[in-house]
């Protein structure tokens, strides 16, 4: 069995395993708790009442953060032209083309977090589904990943812009920020995440959509957050 810290076991001692939280109560909580030496991300764990082997109740989509996440992210645009300019002034890490796939598929370079690309790439883009699919970073027209506008989708993406998507058992798990943000940052982007999630419910989902909903840090055991906080529409 693997050994529990000292900051491990207070963190959970200090939480009720047998209470839901009010969202605002739960974030005032994770920041009081002792934290790791490092600024450790902040994420949700909401247990959906779908069955995501039916493609009618699979749960996607995206979101920008109103405070962002904390974290800065590599963006990869594939555009060609005007967009490539478009792509390279709103801030994208690399942009390119045919030399990108390349680098990709013969160096096994992967040195970037999202992909993003122009409809007329997805001909070059479709042949790295093998390696970009099973990581999470093939482009979606969906998800807003595959657009005209790669300027704006770039902006978004760097503001922190989300991604979030049900997987097997029924779960997404999406991180909102950073412990060092307030507790009002975390709560709007929590909220906003939330109320996503709840907009993007299947019309074949029936019974308890939002199950459980779990906040913690990374190396911080969970506090379980009341879902009829998304039905009231407020934060606690």
């Amino acid at each position: 069995m693997a050994r529990v810290s000292k900051r491990y076991r207070a963190a959970r001692e200090a939480v009720d395993r047998t209470r839901l939280y009010p969202l605002s109560d739960a974030v005032a909580l994770l920041k009081s708790l002792p934290g790791a030496k490092f600024d450790e991300s902040v994420d949700l764990a909401l247990n959906l009442g779908v069955d995501p082997k039916h493609a009618d109740q699979m749960v996607r989509g995206s979101i920008v953060l109103p405070h962002g996440t904390g974290k800065s992210l590599r963006v990869l645009v594939f555009a060609k032209g005007e967009k490539e300019k478009e792509a390279r002034e709103a801030g994208a890490d690399y942009v390119g083309a045919e030399d990108l796939s390349k680098k990709i598929t013969e160096e096994n370079w992967l040195e970037f977090d999202r992909v993003i690309a122009s409809p007329d790439m997805m001909g070059v883009v479709g042949r790295l589904g093998k390696v970009l699919g099973p990581r999470g970073l093939m482009p979606n027209p969906k998800l807003g990943t595959v657009t005209a506008n790669v300027g704006q989708a770039v902006r978004e993406t760097k503001a922190g812009k989300v991604e979030y998507r049900v997987e097997k058992n029924g779960i997404i798990h999406v991180s909102i920020g950073k412990r060092s943000f307030s507790e009002e940052a975390l709560v709007a982007n929590a909220m906003a995440l939330l109320e996503a999630v709840a907009r993007a419910k299947p019309a074949s989902s029936k019974g308890t959509y939002l199950k459980k909903i779990s906040l913690s840090t990374t190396m911080g055991p969970g506090i379980h957050i009341d879902p009829a906080v998304v039905a009231v529409g407020k934060a606690a």
